[in-house]
């Protein structure tokens, strides 16, 4: 089975943040994952929805054996066993949250599904926090 290149960012603004982030990367590791690159932390405001609460933000890159549907299952179920409740997809807005983890990058693909898009362009493109952290990663 072949290795895939994976730029994922987590973020966190709940709780204690940097060790939410931290024990989220535990957790990727230990589903098999192998984590070859994390950025410095990055403190931002919410982006697109109205909070007091500061976000915690890396960019890491892992490499897989997982495919992209497999690796979101994967990651959506470190989000649930952390204490996520919500997810954007579903609630259609965001919130607070103590941990939140998006594929940015998944080798060169383009993918679209209902769950899914690969690469994700808001953080590609639109969002200042991330381009700082993607900037040495793409």
């Amino acid at each position: 089975m072949s290795q895939h290149k994976v730029i994922l960012l987590l973020g966190s603004n709940l709780g204690e943040q940097k060790k939410n982030i931290e024990l989220a990367l535990q957790k990727i590791k230990e589903a098999g994952n192998h984590i070859s690159q994390t950025s410095d932390f990055l403190m931002s405001d919410p982006v697109e929805f109205a909070s007091s609460n500061i976000f915690c933000n890396i960019a890491t890159i892992i490499f897989t054996h997982l495919s992209p549907i497999q690796l979101l299952d994967c990651i959506k179920n470190i989000e649930i066993e952390m204490g996520r409740i919500t997810d954007s997809k579903v609630t259609g807005g965001y919130t607070d949250r103590l941990i939140d983890i998006d594929i940015i990058k998944y080798n060169e693909l383009n993918f679209t599904s209902e769950r899914l898009e690969i690469p994700h362009k808001k953080h590609l493109f639109e969002r200042e926090f991330s381009r700082i952290l993607l900037k040495d990663f793409i």
